[in-house]
């Protein structure tokens, strides 16, 4: 690159800055308060989007005894699946009815960390059964849950063992990342809805200001 080149070039990156600071000089005060926190917001939502990223795996292996049921799984305070449960009758012997069977396997995403699954079975006819179980869920690994669903009872357990992962977490360290993040996100929330209360109450007197210049202005 030759030096009337680079010569150019700085000299449109110098018209480039003037007019980026004229513009930025009209911008009020107030304009970069609302910026600051409209950019600060945004960042509070991008840190609980990483701590809240679903780094583990949630098997569910269900048998139940419904010809239609709807199954519901909460992970701590949130559904995290809802699906529909349907069986039908086995004969025995090829000739009598026996009992209604049915099963289903569902494989959910998940945070890692420590965490309480509910399971909630609910029939046709409004029967309600439920059941809890915690578990502490390592960064990329899978835990199985075993669902037992019967019109009496919803029996959970887990089979097998949970495969190591490198430098897993401690227990404690999901139920903060929980925390924080939620903490951030009602923080966002909070600002937003501050942000928005501002405009509404603001803008309009603006947009008269501005009016009753420009009127003003005019011969």
């Amino acid at each position: 690159m030759n030096q009337e080149s680079i010569a150019s070039l700085r000299e449109r990156a110098l018209r480039v800055y003037e007019k980026t600071r004229i513009r930025a000089a009209k911008v009020p005060l107030t304009g970069w308060v609302v910026g600051g926190f409209v950019c600060f917001a945004a960042l509070l939502m991008a840190l609980h989007t990483v701590m809240v990223a679903k780094d583990a795996t949630l098997r569910l292996k269900v048998q139940h005894a419904f010809r239609s049921a709807q199954l519901q799984v909460w992970i701590d305070d949130d559904v995290a699946y809802s699906g529909k449960l349907a069986g039908s009758a086995k004969k025995k012997f090829g000739i009598l009815p026996d009992t209604v069977q049915g099963t289903l396997s569902e494989t959910l995403e998940i945070p890692s960390g420590s965490h309480k699954v509910k399971v909630r079975v609910t029939s046709d006819d409004g029967n309600i059964q439920e059941d809890t179980i915690n578990a502490d869920f390592a960064r990329n690994t899978q835990r199985t849950l075993a669902v037992v669903a019967r019109r009496s009872d919803v029996a959970l357990s887990w089979q097998g063992s949970t495969a190591s992962a490198p430098d897993p977490p401690p227990a404690s360290s999901g139920w903060f990342a929980r925390y924080a993040s939620t903490l951030m996100l009602t923080a966002a929330g909070s600002i937003i809805s501050a942000l928005t209360g501002y405009a509404v109450r603001e803008l309009p007197g603006h947009i008269r200001a501005r009016q009753s210049a420009s009127q003003t202005q005019k011969p």
